[in-house]
């Protein structure tokens, strides 16, 4: 059986209340599993310790193709955005809609350079006239620097709801709901179930004060729910009771793939311009000035780029990350950023996300690679496949 491919990411550190560093913490879930009998594996992802797996891959997979899936997001920091000047300045810094986000809402953005080169990304979120950010913990140091540089006489204050004391996360974090049934389950809970990708709503729920938001998804709703790092174990319990399936950094990190959602620092890197990526849902040309603009719209209005992030399926064993991809005769065509096998109730299938030149993309061929001593084809999918019912 083909291994799944994790991307294990460094540790990063994260600024503590008594001004020092930590290295990658352990997410508040991850410690409460951590006292279990049988307690998980961790792994680094996203630049936090997290469960591994909590069952068998095939299971997990079930719960978030078909089901009802109950994970971590405590690799996620969330970042209030204060100041007079905080709209327009925020407007500035990031490649989306800031001034037009509707109350309760949110929308994907690139952070540029000047170049029009991607430092990272993040999330910007509206509730009333309170602007955040959710950051994931491996660019959150680099991201807040990168921000604070441009706070020069701005009415601006960046505060970061969550805070590391005595080596332990406290504050705000995060788990995930995902699958064609999480909104069912949030219902039965007595939780709101954000309607929209990218909206959210507050509410006090047996003695917890949470907020629930509905993130994008190709395959299935995913869905946050963020609480106080105390409140996570009653949460849990909550969830997994009313009947979600807890799943583990392998699959997610898996399903990631199937659905060609990239993860900047492993599909996206420093290198890359907004249009290569592909993700358009992250770019708004009706918006005024912001760091890199000047780049995407000459991108835009007068040229084209030479490569793009192209989501693919596989046939053949999992390939590695940076593998390359070549056409019949031997030209190069590409480059794999991340692959992994999906169990599914229909049989096993392998995804990736590639680099694909722009000439080659053009043929229209299969690509080929090369995994080990074995060899495989690789084809660029229209559009996100059919997820079969278990």
């Amino acid at each position: 059986m083909t291994e799944t491919v994790i991307a294990q990411t460094t540790p990063v550190n994260y600024p503590t209340d008594e001004g020092l560093s930590v290295a990658a913490l352990t997410t508040p879930l991850a410690a409460l599993l951590a006292q279990a009998a049988a307690p998980p594996e961790l792994i680094a992802y996203r630049g936090a310790m997290t469960p591994h797996k909590l069952d068998a891959p095939e299971k997990e997979t079930a719960a978030l193709a078909s089901g009802a899936a109950v994970h971590d997001l405590g690799w996620m920091r969330r970042v209030a955005v204060s100041g007079e000047d905080r709209v327009r300045w925020l407007s500035g810094m990031v490649t989306n809609t800031v001034k037009e986000l509707a109350e309760n809402a949110g929308a994907w953005n690139f952070v540029l350079n000047a170049q029009g080169r991607i430092q990272g990304d993040l999330h910007v979120w509206r509730e009333g006239d309170d602007l955040s950010l959710e950051i994931a913990a491996d660019q959150y140091d680099r991201l807040l620097t990168h921000l604070d540089r441009f706070i020069i006489m701005d009415d601006v204050e960046l505060r970061p709801t969550s805070a590391v004391v005595a080596g332990q996360l406290s504050g705000e974090t995060a788990l995930g709901l995902a699958g064609p049934l999480a909104a069912d389950l949030l219902a039965r809970l007595g939780l709101p179930v954000p309607p929209e990708q990218m909206t959210s709503a507050r509410v006090a729920w047996n003695g917890l004060e949470l907020r629930v938001a509905r993130a994008y998804g190709a395959l299935a709703p995913h869905y946050e729910l963020w609480a106080w790092a105390a409140q996570v174990s009653a949460l849990w319990q909550a969830l997994v009771e009313a009947g979600a399936a807890p799943v583990g950094a392998a699959s997610l990190e898996a399903f990631r793939i199937a659905e060609g959602i990239p993860a900047y620092g492993i599909d996206i890197a420093e290198r890359d311009m907004p249009q290569e990526t592909s993700q358009m849902r992250a770019l708004s040309f009706n918006k005024g000035c912001y760091v890199g603009q000047e780049v995407v719209e000459r991108v835009r209005s007068h040229g084209s780029v030479q490569r793009h992030l192209r989501q693919l399926e596989i046939f053949g064993p999992v390939p590695a990350v940076s593998a390359e991809l070549t056409l019949d005769g031997g030209a190069v065509a590409g480059q794999i950023t991340s692959a992994a096998e999906l169990p599914l109730a229909s049989g096993k299938r392998s995804f990736a996300l590639g680099m694909i030149r722009g000439e080659s993309e053009a043929r229209n061929q299969p690509f080929n690679y090369i995994a080990g001593t074995a060899t495989g084809r690789a084809r660029i999918l229209a559009g996100p496949f059919e997820v079969e019912a278990s």
